[in-house]
């Protein structure tokens, strides 16, 4: 499914796709389960990239680490909320971190702006969010 929703963005860059142990292990690593839409798309493909290299969906690799660091760096607790309600998964390529809410479960996308600390809907569904960032030329389309 994802692989034909995203092949009619010629610049999009899709990559081989993840085993499904993997993803429950990153599960099990972050104590909440991945969305179900984005589990589905790592399944296709580790991470999708536009034609500017922006990661608008990271790999599992980085969906562990970053979400991990977001959690428990001692800086970004003393500077913002608390992360563990959140499952980052994307960026803008300028700071922004786009992020599932997982409690409560929740399958709208949200971007965190880094900047003020803010969190807002921008995207109904993950495949509304990867047509809107795949659509926009590089531009801050959430705004």
């Amino acid at each position: 499914m994802w692989r034909e929703i995203v092949e009619v963005f010629p610049s999009a860059e899709l990559r081989n796709p993840v085993d499904s142990g993997t993803l429950d292990r990153v599960e099990s690593a972050l104590g909440q389960p991945l969305p179900g839409d984005l589990r589905s798309f790592l399944l296709e493909s580790d991470g999708l990239a536009d034609e500017y290299g922006t990661d608008i969906i990271w790999t599992v690799e980085r969906i562990l680490s970053d979400n991990l660091s977001f959690r428990t760096d001692e800086q970004y607790k003393s500077l913002y909320m608390a992360f563990d309600s959140l499952i980052f998964f994307g960026d803008n390529g300028g700071g922004d971190q786009f992020a599932f809410v997982r409690r409560p479960e929740r399958n709208e996308v949200f971007v965190w702006d880094h900047e003020t600390d803010s969190r807002n809907l921008v995207s109904p569904s993950l495949e509304r969010y990867v047509h809107s960032a795949l659509e926009s030329d590089g531009d801050d389309w959430y705004r």
